[in-house]
């Protein structure tokens, strides 16, 4: 079993690798509000370690900088003051290389309290919850490389060497027609506790669903394009009000990445431009594209209980390692849901409001970090994520 200093060491080597062939330039711009600099999510994570390990942990703990406190904080107002997310791609100080010394600098003192008290649970239980946090970011990160490269009109591919191949372009092989059927009546979700869970998994509940069917794969390009051709974007029947006014505000004609060069059609992925792969699920869709494909399709979205459930029968394929699935929950806490206290409870229950849960893992999320009980989350209108959906239906 890896112990946690091999394990720290690896999460941490594995986000340096992720920026390997990026330029400075590159690390340092902001494409847009929502999505952070490359180099922000590398001082970012090292600022979570400092800020919940180190000054707890760590004899005589001094700051790397003390400006750092409010230029890395993301949202914990228990800690103090943030830099605006929008402006952060402002910040061409500290420099790329001044952010990696910072990094070493959290490492050696991470790894010298772990060598100082390698059975203390109160430190190992915020170690994990540091890692799963900088494993959250390292898809991020792919997430807002990716967007960023894209407003380039060169469409370079993320790293020079891949634009051969690319899990994005990689076919299903079930039938995108079929469909499974799964059992009603009262279910289990959410984490028993057993091993690592962030605190929005909890507790695992009792709930009811009605028998339904679901798709055995995610919709993939073909089933949009019909969709595209059939005037899914031009028919307001299908759309939510809300995302036909932002469909027609934002000009939406296609999934984000989608651009048509004559009469056909190409995705830009991280190896950079490609022919659009038919059988390759779809992908940077908003909750709102979602629902109106399933209502086009005479179908629904499932319910976050209804993808949990499907998933504990084995009737789901390509659940964790293609593409985040909308479904038609709102992210809300589970009954008896209760927020840690301290800053670190400010992780995820504040944000439920105003967003749907995904569930499943995409091609950007690190091994190890997918889980059946996981609940992403976003505003209906993101769609530079690994966003896609599958279908459900009602057997009653």
């Amino acid at each position: 079993m890896m112990g946690a200093a091999e394990k720290f060491q690896q999460v941490r080597q594995h986000t340096l690798a992720l920026i390997e062939g990026l330029s400075a330039e590159d690390c340092c711009v902001q494409a847009m509000p929502d999505a952070s600099p490359a180099k922000w999510h590398l001082a970012h994570t090292s600022w979570f370690f400092e800020t919940f390990i180190l000054a707890r942990f760590a004899p005589g703990f001094q700051p790397f900088d003390a400006a750092y406190k409010v230029l890395f904080n993301s949202y914990y107002q228990g800690v103090g003051e943030q830099y605006p997310r929008p402006k952060r791609g402002l910040l061409t100080r500290p420099a790329l290389p001044e952010v990696l010394a910072y990094r070493r600098h959290v490492e050696h003192g991470i790894l010298q309290l772990l060598q100082a008290a390698p059975a203390d649970q109160a430190l190992l239980s915020l170690l994990e919850l540091g890692l799963q946090h900088e494993q959250q970011h390292q898809e991020l990160l792919l997430t807002d490389v990716k967007y960023l490269l894209s407003c380039n009109p060169l469409a370079p591919a993320w790293r020079v060497d891949c634009r051969a191949s690319s899990p994005e372009t990689q076919a299903m092989h079930a039938p995108q027609s079929a469909w499974r059927s799964c059992e009603g009546g009262l279910q289990e979700i959410g984490a028993s506790g057993a091993g690592f869970c962030f605190d929005n998994e909890l507790p695992r509940h009792t709930v009811y669903t009605a028998p339904f069917a679901i798709a055995a794969t995610p919709v993939s390009n073909a089933q949009w394009l019909a969709f595209i051709e059939a005037g899914g974007y031009q028919e307001p029947q299908y759309w939510l009000a809300e995302g036909w006014d932002m469909l027609r505000r934002e000009g939406w004609q296609a999934p984000l990445y989608w651009r048509r060069q004559n009469s056909a059609w190409q995705a830009f992925t991280l190896n950079g431009l490609q022919t659009l792969p038919l059988a390759a699920p779809v992908m940077h869709i908003s909750y709102f594209e979602a629902d109106a494909f399933a209502r086009w399709a005479k179908a629904r979205l499932p319910s976050e209980a209804e993808w949990e459930i499907a998933q504990a029968q084995g009737v789901l394929e390509h659940a964790f390692d293609r593409v985040w699935q909308w479904t038609q929950s709102s992210y809300a806490p589970y009954p008896g849901f209760q927020i840690p206290p301290g800053a670190v409870g400010e992780y995820n229950g504040k944000f439920m409001v105003n967003q749907y849960v995904l569930r499943g893992a995409s091609l950007a999320t690190p091994t190890g970090h997918a889980r059946a009980t996981y609940r992403n989350f976003f505003p209906a209108s993101a769609r530079w994520q690994f966003a896609g959906l599958r279908l459900a239906r009602d057997l009653t």
